[in-house]
């Protein structure tokens, strides 16, 4: 299996970049398009889980948008399918917390979409 082949890694940078466009527009019907359309696609959220595709468009359909500065992204690819993205990020609204975020992401015949989320925040002395 072949780690970080540069193809794959510039495809889900492509994919991610797509994904943090339409989650600072608040592009729910995009977003919902990038997650795994099953019952098992999990996302954790800052105070909240989803399990399921169907709590992971309930939870979209009532954010709010809101915009945040990414730092340390690394992406991951494993073979030509799967990858992972991990990213701190920023949001001045939570000053003193830094905010943590992994997908995993699975190529699909719809293209790059996650299969497993999760987001945290913890206090930061930035």
């Amino acid at each position: 299996m072949m780690l970080n082949d540069p193809a794959i890694v510039a495809e889900v940078r492509a994919a991610f970049d797509r994904y943090e466009e339409a989650l600072l527009a608040n592009d729910a019907a995009t977003l919902d398009a990038m997650f795994v359309q099953r019952p098992d696609t999990v996302r954790y959220g800052v105070g909240e889980l989803q399990y399921g595709i169907d709590e992971i468009r309930a939870f979209r359909a009532l954010q709010r948008p809101f915009s945040r500065r990414l730092d340390r992204l690394t992406i991951v690819t494993y073979g030509s399918d799967v990858a992972t993205a991990s990213t701190l990020f920023y949001r001045d609204d939570f000053p003193d917390a830094v905010g943590r975020q992994q997908q995993t992401w699975l190529r699909t015949p719809a293209g790059w979409c996650v299969a497993a989320a999760h987001v945290s925040m913890m206090p930061t002395s930035r």
